[in-house]
């Protein structure tokens, strides 16, 4: 059905949690349905705990507002740091290996502010909405389009998946784990995540895991990095590196998809539906978003800057796996920094297989009008749970197939998210100039300007990469 010519519908119980307190807003509920879900019980417990932070500002309103804060982040800080997963970890490597700081730090910084941008409007939509991003383009633009945007996100997040099952047997290879034993223990983890029938479980114990991104400041402080020219590149920013320009083109785009996603659109949205996010919590989704980005862009800095030895030393980094990139750098680093370049691979493998699979089952429940939240138990959203466990146990399987070409999949996904992303962030820009369903949340001006900026950047790279792709002779091949 083509609703782009009708009025944007709440179902009443949003309608009751988005214009009421959340004990007010359970009530009113109940008199509309006459029976309240597991979902509707725990999204207004949460709410209540978020009403009763705020009615405490008056008398601590520092400690409130850090309260507040702590109760409503989450979103933010787990889609920046599930995507650095392991093939953005491994495209970071892989830049600072092969042609050292100079472009690619200031590089980075640009694209994780491009990564803001896109996912600030996820939180407007999330919130105002009420809707996640799969359910919305169905809503507004028909089924034609939503199962085409449907398709973008399940080929690019399975293809996402499998590379992050690929870091976690590679990272944890380097200890000698045998494969099966690290991808089977990995997928236990992702069961065991979702095990808990809750939204603010699931969400805790994955930051929890996610806060191990962190592991490679340790590494990159251990290669002792030249600090003089990291401030220079981040001030002058250094031409393109010398090498062959396919290569560079496709380690850009490699970049560029470490950062800017179409599965970060429906998770994040998503996300803030499920935590009963509301227009009034906007300004703390922006900090978590904010807090997301920046400690996202420090860690994929310091992968860089573990690895920039390499260059400064002429060697040779073609394979892209992890375990090798950790046995390379041990001599530069020590055995405990190489050990912990190998567990930070496995964590941001680890981290991503939850998140991506989230997503993917949120968007297919949000598609079939099934139960589609992490605060339902398995007999309500079995199809939910089914799309987020079946698709990790494929990828798994697929990273256990004898001489599967592991390191050409890990190196072509983020340009494949790259290629995927301008049909996502047209919809998305669709969706939040969408007044009838925004209202004052609504782009402005400036937010369109900077929206249109990034998809025609976007664009740009896809079309620069085809014709290089087809025409190899116009960059000297």
């Amino acid at each position: 059905m083509d609703s782009s010519n009708k009025r944007f519908e709440v179902n009443p119980i949003e309608r009751a949690h988005t214009t009421a307190e959340p004990a007010a807003a359970s009530a009113e509920a109940s008199k509309l349905t006459g029976l309240l879900t597991h979902e509707d019980l725990d999204r207004a417990q949460d709410r209540l705990e978020v009403a009763r932070a705020r009615q405490s500002g008056a008398q601590a309103p520092r400690f409130a507002s850090l309260r507040l804060l702590w109760l409503l982040v989450g979103p933010g800080l787990l889609v920046f740091l599930a995507e650095n997963d392991a093939p953005s970890m491994l495209s970071y490597a892989a830049s600072g290996a092969r042609f050292g700081i100079g472009f690619f730090i200031p590089f980075v910084v640009l694209t994780f502010v491009l990564g803001f941008i896109v996912q600030e409007m996820t939180v407007r939509l999330g919130a105002v909405t009420h809707r996640g991003h799969a359910e919305l383009i169905f809503d507004r633009f028909g089924r034609f389009w939503g199962f085409f945007a449907l398709a973008d996100l399940a080929f690019g997040n399975f293809l996402t998946l499998v590379t992050e099952f690929i870091g976690v047997r590679a990272g944890l290879s380097y200890f000698g784990i045998t494969p099966v034993v690290a991808v089977g223990s990995s997928l236990l983890i992702v069961v065991a995540a979702i095990g808990t029938g809750r939204y603010w479980t699931w969400e805790r114990i994955t930051l929890g895991l996610a806060i191990f991104n962190g592991l490679f400041v340790p590494v990159a402080l251990l290669a002792h990095p030249p600090w003089r020219d990291v401030g220079h590149a981040l001030l002058f920013w250094t031409p393109l590196p010398h090498g062959n320009p396919y290569d560079i083109l496709v380690l850009i785009l490699a970049v560029i998809g470490a950062t800017v996603t179409p599965w970060m659109l429906f998770f994040q949205q998503s996300a803030v539906v499920d935590k009963g996010m509301q227009p009034r919590d906007i300004p703390s989704g922006r900090v978590d978003t904010l807090l997301g980005t920046v400690l996202a862009a420090i860690f994929a800095i310091a992968v860089i800057l573990a690895t920039e030895p390499l260059f400064k030393h002429g060697i040779s980094a073609e394979n892209y796996q992890a375990a090798r990139f950790a046995q390379s750098l041990g001599p530069w680093i020590g055995h405990a920094g190489a050990a912990l370049f190998a567990l930070g691979i496995f964590e941001a493998g680890l981290v991503a297989a939850i998140t991506i699979s989230t997503s993917s089952a949120y968007a297919f429940g949000e598609a079939l009008h099934t139960g589609h939240s992490l605060n339902r138990p398995l007999r309500e959203a079995w199809p939910f749970y089914s799309v987020l466990v079946g698709s990790a146990c494929v990828a798994a399987g697929l990273v256990l197939i004898p001489h599967a070409p592991l390191e050409f999949i890990i190196l072509t996904v983020n340009v494949i998210a790259v290629l995927a992303m301008p049909p996502a962030l047209v919809f998305l820009l669709m969706l939040v100039n969408d007044r009838e369903i925004m209202g004052e949340y609504a782009n402005r001006k400036w937010a369109n300007l900077a929206g249109v900026s990034v998809t025609v950047l976007l664009v740009i790279a896809g079309l620069g990469f085809g014709v290089a792709t087809v025409f190899p002779q116009l960059l000297g091949q």
